[in-house]
């Protein structure tokens, strides 16, 4: 380095020009050129819960065009959006327009002032949507640049139409992102499907607003899942369907043979039910007391009983519930399955005969968010029965 110091001053003085030419100075916006600028927050609006972008094109420190774009909820409190995108006429620091909002079309007025505060900017007027008036007030907002703003816009809906397996994606979690005038025909056509709906994906977000396209999460049999994305994909408005990430965590799956498993090309059910009941009935140490297929999910609920120990003279019984989720371990033929179970979910009640003592389960500030219950091993258990695989999360691979 010491060495190095000489020559570079030397070239510096031989040839000041070419020296600078080889720096990397950070590029800025030439005097008067035209850049376009971008503020995503505006305090106030809506009691805080609006979406909002600004976009200004500019000349210099001259604004020559804005579009004001705000996603509000439809009413006070309502999980439904409207929206509304509006020109502004720009005269000096004066931004003013009217336009109609998206979805109930009422008429809307928008009056501000922008202000340069240093390095920041101040907006100050009043918007008016339909009868409602809200004034604005709203300091300290910093502009982005086009890049900056794009950057921030990426998101991922987690579809992925062809996984390679079900280590990354869920065997019965799929989505579908359908375009927003096809949306309600597309469910629709989900009546009467053994199929059930992700409620939180039908309320339409600002995101979707602005793209045009909703996502819409879906829970199959994974036997079934395949075929509905499928048909999904061929339906009119569907930009894109895959499997999503759902509820299987590798760290609670094992992977095995099939063969053992399998009536024809079918999975025996019946007889992986009562391997899993009484795997789980030695490592929970209670008796099985009921197992359930879910006909729209493919899910196996196992319940399952025993003594509880807090206090004992009462008698009281603990139920213990599992959920299980058996598939093949990629989509298409796979000769190997993989099968998945919950945590335990662990409720106490008064069991016996004559008159009950009503219980409350009451959690504190410690339990919630804490381990979950204790299940005695029985993953590892499983993977014994059905000489099966653990997943490796360090090296991402069975072993």
């Amino acid at each position: 380095m010491r060495a190095l110091l000489p020559c570079l001053l030397g070239l510096m003085m031989a040839s000041p020009d070419l020296a600078f030419a080889q720096m990397k100075l950070p590029s800025k916006t030439a005097p008067g050129a035209i850049e376009t600028r971008y503020f995503t927050a505006i305090d106030g609006l809506m009691d805080g819960n609006a979406d909002v972008i600004l976009k200004e094109t500019r000349q210099g420190k001259n604004v020559t065009a804005a579009v004001l774009d705000v996603c509000y909820p439809a009413a006070k409190g309502s999980d439904r959006k409207d929206r509304f995108v509006a020109n502004l006429a720009v005269n000096g620091q004066s931004l003013t327009g009217t336009t109609q909002s998206v979805g109930d079309k009422l008429p809307v007025t928008i009056k501000l002032a922008r202000k340069p505060t240093g390095d920041t900017f101040e907006f100050r007027g009043q918007i008016t949507i339909g009868q409602a008036v809200t004034e604005v007030t709203s300091t300290d907002n910093s502009d982005l640049s086009e890049k900056e703003f794009l950057d921030n816009q990426t998101s991922d809906d987690g579809i992925t139409p062809a996984p390679k397996d079900f280590t990354e994606v869920s065997p019965e979690a799929f989505g579908v992102r359908v375009k927003l005038d096809a949306a309600l025909d597309f469910l629709k056509s989900l009546k009467g499907e053994a199929v059930e709906v992700g409620l939180s994906s039908l309320s339409i977000s600002c995101d979707a607003l602005r793209a045009g396209e909703q996502t819409i999460n879906l829970t199959a049999d994974p036997e079934h899942a395949a075929a509905l994305i499928a048909k999904a994909k061929s339906m009119p408005g569907v930009v894109a369907a895959g499997w999503t990430s759902g509820s299987v965590e590798m760290d609670r799956t094992i992977r095995f043979a099939a063969a053992e498993w399998r009536d024809g090309d079918k999975i025996n059910k019946d007889k992986i039910a009562s391997a899993i009941s009484g795997v789980l009935a030695k490592t929970l140490a209670a008796k099985a007391a009921g197992t359930e297929w879910n006909a729209n999910t493919g899910k196996l609920n196992l319940t399952f009983k025993r003594p509880s120990p807090v206090y004992p003279p009462l008698g009281l019984t603990e139920s213990v519930e599992v959920t299980a989720l058996v598939s093949p371990d990629r989509p298409g033929a796979s000769d190997r399955l993989m099968l998945w179970i919950s945590s335990p979910v662990i409720t106490t009640a008064d069991e016996g005969t004559g008159a009950k003592l009503n219980l409350s389960e009451e959690s504190t500030g410690d339990e919630e968010g804490g381990e979950p219950k204790d299940d005695n091993g029985s993953v590892e258990a499983l993977a014994k029965e059905f000489k099966g695989q653990r997943w490796d999360a360090d090296k991402s691979v069975w072993k």
